[in-house]
């Protein structure tokens, strides 16, 4: 069953404000509890996983900045 266009956007803010800065702080500790790898690698590791964080919830941010394609249109 696909979400509607009102539900997605509700659920791409609370992904935003909610999921996102847990990922953050989880992917710091992660890196940190690694030990401090060379600069690069850390880079890199973070550019990975900011990247990995958005791909399960693809399906959601589809779309979400168009105009509600359910919604009454005006015509005049």
């Amino acid at each position: 069953m696909p979400l509607k266009h009102k539900t997605r956007k509700r659920l791409s803010l609370l992904l935003l404000l909610v999921w996102l800065p847990l990922y953050i702080v989880a992917a710091v500790s992660l890196v940190n509890w690694l030990g401090r790898p060379p600069i690069w690698l850390e880079l890199l590791v973070y550019v990975g996983l900011g990247f990995l964080w958005a791909i399960p919830f693809k399906f959601i941010f589809k779309g979400v900045g168009q105009p509600d394609p359910d919604a009454p249109r005006d015509e005049g």
